[in-house]
């Protein structure tokens, strides 16, 4: 009897001690790792894939009737290929870049599309910006402001080019009898060079300066509050907070602007096509207005070797674009860097 007292005094003096199950060990026999359904599977899938199926159709439209024609026209432009024959000729190597880089008519070509391109794009960013800044304000019936400046945008070019050959007319156009009127000399818009660039930049600009305002816009609505009412904290007036507030701020969106609008300046075809009243579309008598666009044009249409000839041209301009572009990139960055410090 004592002996059982002592020990279960011993037993009740001691830490009790648990007992604890021992935990399957994965993958023994009926503790596998549970499988997929299909459903899920699909919607790992689903998951992973999709963006990539979102974005196919586009790659493939453009590979079809973008990169295909780019890679083919360069291809082109190493052969000769007569007019009306049905396959192209012999390997003429870098003959055709030569016969288009000699052509008088490329040069004349390239210092109007320049020069159009000048008074068109830069003048039309510039006023886009300003235009944008001054929708981002208070103004009364914002909205219908908005929209009115969309509105030369979806103009048809056709009815523009109606609307402003009336007013750059040699003859009996508005602008020349305003400075009639004014005892002024009159403009021949067609047969004066500086006169031609600046007509079709006019129309240039009228039809594209909402579109960019638009964009500006959108960039300007976005910026935070807090930034302006920090300026204004600071002593800053509407002057200083656009230059220190808002141009920084739509940088990306200015960037992206000016190198569409360098690639559309370049690229400008359909406005001097329009205002050309020549039954020979050629760009004025003395090519006073062509652009690189039209001497393409014109170019594959000419008798000898067209087609690798205008394959020629067009990478000649796509080279030019592309330098440009890369030109406004590496100002751009160096002006954001420069802020920076």
């Amino acid at each position: 009897m004592s002996d059982n007292v002592s020990a279960t005094a011993r037993a009740a003096e001691s830490p009790a001690t648990l007992a604890v199950a021992p935990t399957p060990q994965a993958g023994a026999a009926g503790g596998g790792p549970k499988r997929r359904t299909f459903s899920q599977r699909f919607d790992r899938w689903d998951l992973k894939f999709s963006p990539y199926l979102y974005v196919l159709p586009f790659f493939l439209v453009f590979g079809l009737i973008g990169f295909f024609p780019m890679v083919y026209t360069g291809y082109l432009s190493f052969f000769s290929w007569p007019r009306f024959s049905p396959e192209h000729g012999e390997a003429v190597g870098w003959a055709n870049y030569i016969h288009v880089l000699q052509d008088p008519v490329f040069a004349k070509a390239l210092v109007n599309t320049l020069g159009i391109f000048l008074l068109s794009s830069s003048t039309q960013i510039l006023v886009a910006t300003i235009i944008a800044a001054l929708l981002n304000t208070s103004l009364r019936g914002s909205g219908w402001w908005r929209m009115g400046v969309i509105l030369p945008f979806v103009v048809a070019p056709a009815a523009a080019a109606l609307i402003f050959g009336s007013l750059f007319a040699d003859n009996a156009g508005l602008v020349n009898h305003i400075l009639s009127g004014l005892g002024l000399p009159e403009i021949e818009w067609h047969a004066n060079r500086p006169a031609s660039w600046l007509a079709i930049a006019t129309m240039v600009n009228w039809r594209w300066t909402g579109y960019n305002t638009l964009i500006l816009l959108a960039a300007m609505v976005a910026i935070p509050r807090y930034l302006y009412e920090a300026a204004v904290i600071d002593g800053a007036g509407p002057v200083r907070q656009f230059f220190s507030v808002t141009l920084p701020s739509i940088r990306p969106t200015m960037l992206f602007v000016i190198i569409t609008s360098t690639i559309g300046g370049l690229q400008i075809f359909t406005e001097p096509r329009l205002f050309d009243t020549n039954l020979q579309h050629q760009g004025g008598a003395d090519y006073q207005y062509q652009t690189l666009t039209m001497y393409i044009f014109n170019t594959a249409n000419s008798s000898t070797d067209p087609y690798p000839r205008a394959a020629a041209a067009s990478w000649i301009l796509v080279l030019i674009i592309i330098g440009f572009a890369l030109v406004n990139f590496l100002i751009t960055r160096a002006v954001h860097r420069r802020n920076q410090i």
